[in-house]
């Protein structure tokens, strides 16, 4: 695996394959990598000639000072990691590499799906998202790129701001990969405790219960029932629970027969916040 931490490198290595037509798949990664990322470089690998693998922590789509300070780095594990699937190339620039003196976060329009869900309780955040993203784009230059549905609303804004800026990259969504118990992988379970980890599959049994009422309970029955359920969960918090257009994402009132819908969950184990969504058949 070669590894690069500076654009220039990055870029002269990356033109060799693409002089040679080899075509590229680009997984962007904030790092702690599980098995939920090495699925997305598996995904890519059989796609694409080559693999590029992003680690870099960025702080303008951090809200919370504190999130940002506790999220977990762990670089030499994750090298072992990437090597373990073959990955080809891996990209970890230092904030100055990225932003040089100036960490601030473009302003994007999304078309408003940035002001629903997420976009109500982190201010900024889906700016910040757009930021990188475009910035590693530029640097990569990849055919494809590969995301987790566990992050449904990024995806769709990533689709949205490659669409308005007519980047010419495929974006991939790739389906969440879970934990036995059903917990969608993420990097901040392992800062949950064992009483937290042990409840928080309780999540995702949540949303399974919830495919099965949609269709036959009305949507606001379906929120007061997911309402109820949480406040027989003292080591869980509900911030939202909502379900929304796929397309849009807006939330939905009722159902209509030729739209795709999901279930977006947020729910707080203490201070440590877990996503997690669900396609709902109708």
């Amino acid at each position: 695996m070669k590894e690069f931490n500076n654009k220039k490198d990055l870029k002269r290595c990356l033109l060799d394959y693409k002089s040679n037509n080899k075509t590229i798949g680009f997984v962007p990664t904030m790092g702690a990598l599980h098995q939920g990322h090495l699925s997305l470089i598996k995904k890519a690998k059989k796609k694409n000639d080559v693999v590029v693998v992003s680690i870099f922590v960025n702080p303008t789509q951090f809200n919370n000072a504190e999130d940002l300070k506790k999220y977990p780095k762990n670089l030499e594990e994750d090298i072992k990691l990437l090597k373990s699937v073959s990955c080809d190339v891996l990209f970890s620039p230092s904030v100055e590499e990225i932003y040089a003196k100036n960490i601030v976060s473009t302003k994007f329009n999304f078309d408003g799906l940035e002001h629903q869900m997420e976009g109500k309780f982190r201010d900024g955040h889906f700016d910040g998202v757009g930021t990188i993203v475009k910035a590693l784009f530029e640097i990569v230059g990849p055919d494809k790129a590969y995301f987790g549905q566990k992050d449904f609303q990024q995806l769709q804004i990533i689709k949205k701001m490659v669409q308005k800026n007519k980047l010419p990259v495929k974006i991939k969504g790739c389906p969440i990969f879970r934990e036995e118990d059903g917990l969608a992988m993420s990097s901040r379970n392992v800062r949950l405790s064992t009483e937290q980890r042990e409840i928080a599959p309780f999540i995702f049994k949540t949303l399974k219960k919830v495919n099965k009422k949609f269709g036959t309970k009305s949507v606001s029955e379906i929120n007061e029932w997911v309402e109820n359920q949480f406040k027989k969960q003292p080591l869980l918090t509900l911030e939202y629970f909502t379900i929304a257009n796929e397309k849009t994402l807006e939330t939905v009132e009722t159902e209509e027969s030729n739209k795709k819908y999901r279930a977006f969950i947020a729910v707080f184990a203490g201070k440590i916040r877990l996503i997690d969504n669900i396609r709902l058949k109708n």
